[in-house]
């Protein structure tokens, strides 16, 4: 009800330091009697995915909560999961500001944020403390100054890292924002990295004596034949999901407008009809053997109900929830 009013104030707002503030208000709640002001009371709908049971179908998309930070004020708005990230080995600054931008005729953001993130032990001491009771996921990704051919070696770091305190660990080989990252999504780069992260997987599943499922989040700029050898991969090397899709660089829908020509990952309605033809596609090509979690440009009922129509068991939201708020968890879970 309020969040038209915040929006305006926070719209006023440079978007990097909007996002700042909201985050220092949330941490401010968060375990107070004022955890009331974010929590809703929504649905249970169950849904089976990945082997996990989630309590609904909707989550956030990883970017918003990089470090883990808001979980338990996020989880007080009924997702029913969590995806934090991306996070990398090391600490690193990300690109230069400013890097993140409204297109508020569109209803988009374009960033370039540049895997911002103050490490994956800094993360890891942040779930630690966190009481969500929805799925928590993690994405993964490597440093800039690591070297792609040498990359595997970043997301076996992180991967073990955070094995114990994950529900599912998504691996983020499509942001346009890290150079050379989408190299890794296509053939042998794609076919060695995820061999590596499933023989890792298997150990620590052992180790650990839990199962940990491994998601692979896709471009939504791919090919019809990069998208079959995508879809062929994963099911090659048994990975568990496939989250669909990162941001995009086709500006065709923006074109003319304020900031359209800022260098980055475009998300937000523009998004919308490009992630669902993926979701269409990939469902088409993998005919239930792994199941898909939809997201991109996300703002409605319906826009989620395309998703799952499209193919997607789960959906996540981002670029929407910024610019409507809490209530569109409400609005969504009850109409699904």
């Amino acid at each position: 009800m309020y969040y038209p009013f915040v929006r305006k104030a926070l719209f006023q707002l440079d978007p990097e330091r909007a996002h700042e503030v909201t985050f220092q208000q949330l941490r401010r709640v968060t375990g107070t009697p004022f955890e009331w002001l974010v929590r809703q009371n929504v649905p249970d709908k169950p849904v089976a995915c990945m082997g996990l049971t989630f309590k609904n179908p909707l989550g956030l998309a990883a970017g918003l909560d990089k470090n883990g930070e808001c979980i338990d004020a996020l989880g007080a708005m009924g997702f029913g999961s969590i995806e934090i990230g991306t996070v990398t080995p090391r600490a690193q600054p990300g690109n230069d500001k400013p890097r993140l931008f409204r297109l508020v005729e569109a209803e988009g953001l374009i960033n370039r944020m540049g895997f911002n993130n103050l490490g994956v032990d800094n993360l890891v001491e942040n779930v630690k403390k966190a009481h969500f009771n929805g799925i928590l996921g993690i994405n993964i990704g490597k440093n800039k100054d690591t070297p792609v051919e040498q990359g595997k070696d970043d997301y076996l770091i992180c991967m073990e890292k955070i094995y114990p305190y994950a529900g599912y660990i998504a691996i983020n080989i499509s942001s346009p924002n890290t150079p050379g990252l989408r190299s890794l999504q296509y053939g042998e780069a794609l076919d060695d990295l995820l061999s590596a992260l499933k023989n890792k997987q298997q150990a620590l599943h052992e180790a650990h004596h839990k199962y940990v499922p491994l998601a692979v989040k896709i471009a939504p700029d791919l090919t019809t034949e990069e998208l079959i050898q995508v879809a062929d991969s994963l099911v090659r090397h048994n990975i568990d999901g496939v989250i669909a899709t990162n941001t995009t660089l086709d500006r065709t829908l923006v074109s003319g407008m304020k900031y359209s020509n800022e260098a980055g990952g475009l998300s937000g309605r523009p998004l919308l009809q490009k992630s669902t033809e993926i979701i269409r596609s990939l469902a088409q090509e993998l005919n239930g053997r792994l199941p898909i979690i939809g997201v991109g440009g996300i703002d409605s009922a319906i826009a989620a109900r395309e998703k799952l129509a499209a193919g997607a068991t789960l959906v996540q939201i981002y670029s929407g929830f910024i610019y409507k708020g809490p209530t569109l968890i409400k609005e969504i879970l009850k109409h699904l």
